[in-house]
């Protein structure tokens, strides 16, 4: 009884739990996997423990330029993109203007198309403009589709954010521009790096449309797809370890900030904010 109440009680918790693991099972089979010194090219079993693959990552000299290439691809595409997307979410949620509406559609089309059609559009779009594909090309092709996703990201950040609190700002004779670099940028910004972090992944992991526009350019999801037929060598498993750890690493600098401003602004309480805000 005392073991059905207790699962009864924790069922959901359970559920949560078993399917966090399943989703970050393919992710510990990678990291096992870097340790790994396979018996053939074309095996994926776990044959040896080694570190050789975490101090060589660059032992295979052309996927080492299909990363650079892609992090230059993604840094470019995620620094545009969040931009654009930045201040298109301002003016969709702060303005009223003809034509929102249909502006909101169209934002959601890039997200709700399938890649195969875009990547097959872009390239009739860059061949009946005479424009070569290349590096260039990728860029375009992932600033395109980014943008909706900072769009999404930040809006959501916007609409749920309190005014009450820029007003007061202004009402202690805070200027425009002092209420967004004090007020509002610090409430909106960890919108705009889930935004940009969200954006980066989406471009360095981009194979479907990258393959449509990308010419004689090799990025790395394309190098592990053409490796693919004649054996992934070990240091792929290194990247997508390290890529993993990365993005875990900000994920949680970014939360453990927003816990430790939270704190600081309950500790403060209304008064001290409103006093630095001003």
């Amino acid at each position: 009884m005392r073991v059905s109440r207790w699962l009864a009680d924790r069922w959901v918790m359970i559920v949560a739990l078993l399917v966090l693991g399943y989703l970050a099972l393919p992710i510990l089979v990678v990291a096992a996997l870097s340790f790994n010194r396979p018996s053939s090219r074309l095996s994926y079993d776990f044959n040896e423990f080694t570190l050789d693959n975490w101090r060589q990552p660059c032992a295979t000299s052309d996927m080492c330029d299909a990363v650079v290439r892609s992090v230059q691809i993604g840094f470019i595409a995620t620094v545009v993109a969040t931009v654009l997307g930045t201040l298109m979410a301002f003016a969709l949620v702060r303005h009223r203007f003809r034509g929102r509406s249909g502006i909101n559609v169209l934002i959601f089309l890039p997200m709700a198309t399938p890649e195969l059609v875009m990547g097959t559009s872009l390239l009739a779009l860059f061949v009946s403009a005479g424009v070569p594909q290349g590096f260039w090309t990728i860029v375009i092709a992932h600033v395109m589709f980014c943008v909706s996703f900072v769009v999404v990201t930040v809006k959501a950040r916007l609409a749920g954010m309190d005014r009450r609190l820029e007003e007061a700002a202004m009402d202690l004779y805070a200027n425009e521009w002092q209420t967004f670099r004090r007020i509002t940028l610090p409430l909106v910004l960890p919108g705009i790096v889930a935004a940009a972090l969200l954006a980066f992944s989406l471009s360095f992991d981009d194979f479907i449309i990258t393959n449509f526009n990308a010419g004689t350019t090799v990025t790395f999801p394309m190098y592990v797809w053409g490796a693919a037929q004649r054996g992934i060598p070990p240091q792929v498993n290194v990247i997508g370890t390290a890529m993993f750890a990365v993005a875990l690493l900000l994920v949680g600098l970014s939360s453990l900030r927003g816990r430790r401003a939270r704190r600081a602004n309950l500790l403060a309480g209304p008064s001290g904010h409103l006093r630095r805000s001003s």
